[in-house]
């Protein structure tokens, strides 16, 4: 038997080896028309456009429940998180000082009016002494200046009644202010709703000379407000009415409501003008806290159970027809119409099909179609660029990936 030759043996390599690459080519390489595409399948369901904003979460209303006097704290009766009707007792303030002055002007209103009760017996007497006097000087038994007299002290006691009638009406309108402070000492809530905040501690003197000083807060958490800021590029977009939902973080619940207000007035945030938009949710179960944050979505228009299919099959379409019709002198599609438009389908036995369609509403990811395809076709929404440098080099499967 003889042996080969060293370079016998390095010819017989080499034939192997392209061999071995031949039948890779045959096994994984495919036609244009078959492989090689990123593909989409024509889905059914709901599509939306919609403007995205963030925003916060509020209480719809809330009454900051102040105290009218100064005055030591003297009980709070409740805590943050506790749920209060209208009219409730929720604090006190010391009453001593209050107390006393009701006492003393309810005295000195008993005073006047024993006051009053003389003055009028005062009166009545010198009435009747001045009818008298009158018979008695008609008969010329005393003199004028006696019947003056009679008159002057007539007039002065009825003067008397009026002023101690005026210094009662002065005393009640005191003593009525007097009790109302003395009511001021018990805070109640003005509104029903939860205490969200609580700025006073028992036994804290409060001074309400200067400006009230706010005790807690009361808030409605049966419905929340959310407040989003809108873009100022967006925002004209935007119409009272509109619907609206959001989701918080670490959920995927949403929430709906109607778009009810936009603030006129814009805030400006590192250099972005912003505008709040506002609109109610209902809170019944009490998942929605304050201050969370929301991801919020304005409804612009919106399609049920209808055909949509990504917009890069669009693209790819357009960038395919341009590349086609570059040496067409006329440069025009065969579509006539905004919302008319082509793609390409690849069938089930791999060959690429063109067709039109006709569009409906989109957003920035699909599109929905109203005629010319069916449910579960494929779409080709461009070229496998790694198959086909694969391809290039003999190496590789060429098979289009579904995207």
């Amino acid at each position: 038997m003889k042996i080969l030759s060293r370079k016998g043996r390095t010819l017989i390599i080499a034939l192997l080896m392209l061999a071995v690459v031949v039948i890779l080519g045959l096994v994984f390489n495919s036609s244009e028309d078959e492989e090689g595409y990123l593909t989409a399948e024509v889905l059914k369901g709901n599509i939306e456009n919609s403007i995205t904003a963030v925003g916060i979460i509020q209480p719809s209303s809330f009454v900051d429940v102040g105290a009218q006097l100064s005055g030591q704290l003297k009980r709070l009766y409740y805590k943050v998180g506790d749920k209060v009707k209208s009219g409730t007792l929720l604090a006190e303030i010391d009453a001593t000082v209050y107390a006393a002055k009701v006492d003393e002007l309810t005295a000195s209103l008993d005073n006047l009016k024993a006051q009053l009760k003389m003055r009028e017996a005062q009166l009545y007497l010198n009435e009747q002494k001045n009818e008298r006097n009158k018979i008695m000087f008609n008969k010329s038994l005393i003199s004028q200046e006696e019947m003056q007299v009679s008159e002057t002290d007539y007039k002065t006691a009825s003067a008397q009644v009026d002023a101690i009638k005026a210094q009662i009406q002065e005393a009640e309108g005191s003593l009525k202010t007097a009790k109302a402070n003395l009511a001021y000492t018990k805070i109640l809530a003005p509104v029903s709703g939860e205490i969200v905040s609580i700025s006073v501690t028992e036994g804290q003197t409060l001074n309400a000379n200067q400006q009230t000083p706010v005790i807690l807060r009361i808030a409605n958490m049966d419905t929340m407000t959310v407040w989003a800021q809108v873009s100022e590029a967006d925002v004209q977009r935007l119409k009272d009415g509109q619907e609206a939902y959001f989701t918080t973080l670490g959920s995927s619940n949403r929430w709906y409501g109607k778009l009810k207000q936009i603030l006129p007035t814009p805030l400006v945030v590192n250099g972005v003008i912003l505008y709040n938009a506002l609109f109610d949710v209902p809170n019944q179960k009490g998942d929605l806290k304050i201050q969370m944050t929301a991801q919020v979505f304005f409804v612009i228009e919106k399609a049920e159970n209808v055909l949509f299919i990504p917009k890069s099959a669009l693209q790819y379409s357009k960038n395919t027809f341009q590349n086609k019709s570059q040496g067409n002198q006329s440069g025009q599609t065969k579509t006539n119409s905004s919302n008319k438009t082509l793609v390409y389908v690849l069938n089930n036995n791999g060959t690429v099909q063109e067709k039109e369609i006709v569009t409906g509403i989109s957003n920035s990811i699909y599109v929905d179609v109203t005629s010319g395809l069916t449910e579960g076709e494929k779409v080709i929404t461009g070229k496998n660029t790694q198959a086909d440098q694969q391809s290039s080099s003999g190496l590789g499967n060429n098979k289009g990936k579904k995207q």
